[in-house]
């Protein structure tokens, strides 16, 4: 249900509104969850549609930059623009312009490798850059840390339980009985696109079962439980940027 102004609005009502057909697909799936989807304004819905869209947009460009996967020990990245610390995480050097150095990641990628949970913040930055433009992303993020889920104060994130699933979202594969060898394998954090697509750092964009089929294989002996998707959903705070 989603709701503007605290109207509910159908997304016929919205047609005019929303010329862009990938929007408009997101919006019919909004409009048939029970769950509702509130707005400021026509413009705050539009936001979103937007980032989501970005989103999409970046994830499908890390998987095409030559970005390697690696666990937080061995990852690496171009040392022009970034410092590597001692726990795998890369800082954003002083000199260094904020927008450059996250879109260097899609220009430069095979310079680059970590991890899943990395590579879903970097596509969350990329996707905020993309919405909001340079200047507003390097007014804000003028210290960028790449880490795991360490998000900058600026890019709020926020988690929930549900089965809600709309393109531009964070999804969460489990992996119970991941093989104590390969820890790095006891889950993948992918950006659904929609229609059972998936980007996941170090599997590609694939479909559910395939990515399930790849984290058993990645399983402890004689394993009980098989990979799934959770009902969990990481969004960012659209909001907070209007």
């Amino acid at each position: 249900m989603i709701r503007i102004n605290q109207q509910v609005v159908k997304p016929e009502n919205l047609s005019e509104h929303i010329p862009n057909s990938e929007h408009k697909t997101i919006v019919k799936q909004m409009a048939s969850y029970h769950q509702v989807y509130q707005y400021y304004n026509l413009q705050h819905l539009n936001f979103e549609l937007s980032f989501r869209s970005n989103t999409m947009k970046a994830a499908q460009q890390l998987n095409d930059s030559g970005a390697k996967f690696t666990t937080f020990r061995y990852a690496f990245p171009n040392k022009a623009y970034w410092n590597r610390l001692s726990n795998g995480g890369f800082l954003l050097k002083h000199d260094a312009r904020p927008s450059t150095a996250i879109l260097d990641i899609l220009k430069n990628g095979k310079l680059y490798a970590f991890e899943c949970s990395t590579a879903i913040a970097i596509v969350l930055y990329i996707a905020t850059l993309y919405s909001i433009g340079h200047s507003r992303f390097d007014d804000l993020f003028t210290r960028l840390y790449l880490m795991d889920w360490q998000f900058d104060d600026d890019l709020p994130i926020h988690q929930k339980y549900g089965d809600d699933y709309l393109p531009g979202d964070v999804l969460h594969f489990n992996n119970p009985d991941f093989d104590p060898k390969q820890p790095h394998w006891r889950a993948e954090n992918v950006v659904y696109f929609g229609d059972d697509k998936y980007y996941g750092h170090g599997v590609g964009i694939r479909n559910a079962s395939t990515i399930i089929n790849f984290l058993n294989k990645k399983r402890k002996p004689n394993p009980k439980t098989s990979a799934y998707l959770m009902n969990m959903i990481t969004r960012p705070e659209y909001s907070a940027f209007l």
